[in-house]
Formats: C-alpha cells, structure tokens, sequence
C-alpha cells in the first residue's frame, strides 16, 4: 500500500517520513486545522524535499484559482479537495486533484468509484479527527482506486492488507501533538503499511 503521511508542518518530520519510505506528505491550507501552514512556510519546505515524493496541498472551501495559486506558489503537486466539488468546479482547475469522501454511509464510498479518491469518516470538522471509518463497508468492493483515511495508526494497518486500497492515509495517528509527528511511529506506520 502506498502511504501518505499528512499534516506535515516541519522539514524534519518531512524527511523522517520520506526516509521511511513515504510516498506523499500532506501540507494543510485549512486556516481552522491545528495543522495549518502558511503558503510560505509550504514552499520553504517542499524546496528543500527530494524529487519523486507527492506534495499534496489539502484545501477546504475555496476556489479553483486560489487552489492554483497556492499549488503553484508552493510548489506542492497534487490538490486534495476535502469539501463538495462538482464537475464544473473541477474543470476549472488547471492542478491534478484528488476527492475526498466523508462517508457517512457505505453508499457514499461508491461514489467517483471510476476516480482515484480518498475516503476518510465523516465528521463535522475536517480531517485529522481520528475518527476510524466502518471497515465492513469495504468487503467485496473494489478497492484498487480508494486511499483510505480515518483513524488509522501502526497497530491496525496492516489489517488492512486484505482489501486492496491503493493507500493509506494518517495524521493524527501518528502524532506527539497537533502538527509535530511522533517519528517511531511515523517509521512503524510506513513500515507496516508496506511489509
């Protein structure tokens, strides 16, 4: 499964998940997220990261420009759309994106079931809640296109092998505090992600 580890707010805690074999890392423009970094303080991280590692920009309620400005401004590679976008929306955007799902039912993660997207639990706040999604919902569907999100930590990924997700996705599961990473647990979560 590939990884991705979210709300990244350190160049530190950058590198200690790429060298762990991360494939993405997620830097949060949601002003509310305790996890939010200024475009500026984006750019001076992703400059300094290797090559081949995804830079996924998360946004919540804002528009198509401000989401090209800002991806272009900091150099992140990938848009993740955590709030309801319809086609015209995406259209309009000229950075590769991704959807997310807040599932709050099993029917809801049928949904862009054509796309890649990720599918994270719903809450009323926006990601990094560390609320665990129904897993049961999953069997005998295909997942080969879902990065899954939503409560997730060293201990239970692994169990997830079974499914087929194309990713995975952690934030808060693999913290010390809002915004700095725990790096034992980065490297575990990675590490069983990917044995």
């Amino acid at each position: 499964m590939r990884t991705k580890i979210c709300g990244i707010t350190s160049y530190r805690d950058a590198m200690v998940a790429i060298e762990a074999g991360a494939d993405a890392l997620g830097f949060v423009f949601y002003e509310k997220s305790p996890r939010y970094l200024t475009p500026q303080k984006a750019k001076e991280i992703i400059a300094q990261l290797p090559p081949f590692v995804e830079k996924v920009a998360l946004f919540v309620n804002v528009t198509p420009q401000e989401i090209d400005t800002i991806c272009q401004q900091t150099g992140a590679t990938l848009a993740q759309l955590h709030f309801e976008v319809d086609q015209d929306f995406c259209n309009q955007l000229k950075t590769p994106h991704i959807k997310v799902i807040r599932a709050q039912t099993k029917e809801d993660i049928l949904n862009f079931n054509d796309e890649y997207r990720l599918v994270d639990a719903y809450c009323e706040t926006y990601g990094g809640a560390g609320k665990r999604i129904n897993i049961e919902w999953f069997e005998d569907i295909d997942c080969s296109k879902i990065i899954l999100a939503g409560g997730l930590n060293p201990q239970n990924v692994a169990s997830l092998k079974e499914y087929g997700f194309y990713g995975v996705d952690v934030s808060s599961g693999v913290e010390l505090s809002h915004g700095k990473k725990d790096h034992k647990k980065v490297r575990e979560f990675i590490a069983n992600a990917k044995a």
